[in-house]
């Protein structure tokens, strides 16, 4: 069931991630029926255009999600600005691309910092006053790849996996305070330039250990092969999300993932199944070990 958006009903919106993407297509779509938005971006000059076109509806704000103490200010401004919080989208990322052998520490650390650890400061700046308000909404921007994974795409992955157990688990101990949680998982969608922002494709590279030039070989063409997303009907979708009574834990966004990912886990349940006797095997018995 959903909750039709009346206009004069103005719901309050806290976007990170928002110069470019689904992020700032799901910006533009929200100012567009009457919502504001406390839109957040590296730099706000990518912002200049949102804030003349629609002025004091959006609150322009420069944010390095990686930096917590700047997370924590942000998120009391636009509580301050517009009185009260009604959606947050966690949707700033980063993609790291390599085989695990040539991941470096920093190259993790950086990955992590803005996938997982920005999710996690902006959730915990932000649930104090969604609590309060006995209502609200956390978006998390997770990808198709935090349900499955593939090779030179280990970084990536990692930081997807754990947003999606982050996300979970909050679904639960927020529930009692009136908070939803949804998982979104989009596959490739274009960006305006027209290319497919696979991070498979177009992430931040490591350098190419040759061992591996083969394995990247084969996967070449892959992610293209996908059909690429409009992000502007994405946005719609990600409305009709937040107007829903009962919103989803998880909601795929686009087609071309969801028949790999039913054989992904068609194979995992056979996996389980094939090796149950050793899984009872494992367990043994302390009862006779006793004895």
């Amino acid at each position: 069931m959903e909750r039709h958006h009346e206009q004069d009903l103005v719901r309050h919106r806290f976007v990170t991630g928002s110069s470019r993407g689904l992020g700032r297509n799901f910006v533009e779509a929200a100012l567009s029926r009457g919502d504001q938005v406390a839109a957040t971006a590296r730099t706000t000059e990518s912002l200049d255009e949102l804030a003349a076109a629609h002025g004091d509806a959006v609150l322009p704000l420069e944010l390095d999600v990686t930096d917590k103490a700047a997370v924590f200010e942000g998120v009391k401004r636009a509580k301050e600005h517009f009185g009260r919080l009604d959606v947050i989208v966690n949707n700033a990322g980063y993609a790291q691309m390599g085989a695990i052998e040539e991941l470096t520490e920093q190259h993790l650390r950086d990955q992590l910092e803005t996938n997982l650890f920005g999710a996690v400061w902006v959730i915990q700046a932000a649930l104090p006053y969604l609590r309060e308000q006995g209502a609200g909404h956390i978006i998390q921007l997770s990808s198709a790849a935090g349900l499955l994974a593939m090779p030179l795409g280990g970084a990536y992955h990692i930081s997807k996996w754990a947003l999606e157990a982050l996300n979970e688990s909050l679904s639960h101990e927020v529930a009692d305070f009136g908070i939803k949680v949804t998982v979104v998982e989009p596959g490739g969608f274009a960006t305006r330039s027209g290319k497919n922002p696979d991070p498979l494709n177009n992430g931040h590279m490591a350098e190419a250990n040759p061992i591996y030039d083969g394995l990247r070989q084969r996967l070449a063409g892959f992610a293209g092969k996908q059909p690429a997303g409009d992000p502007a009907a994405a946005a719609q979708a990600l409305l009709k999300i937040v107007d829903s009574d009962n919103p989803p834990l998880r909601v795929l966004f686009g087609q071309g993932f969801y028949p790999l990912l039913q054989q992904v886990y068609a194979d995992r349940l056979k996996t389980w199944a094939d090796w149950q006797h050793l899984s009872a095997e494992a367990h043994g018995s302390l009862d006779q070990e006793a004895r």
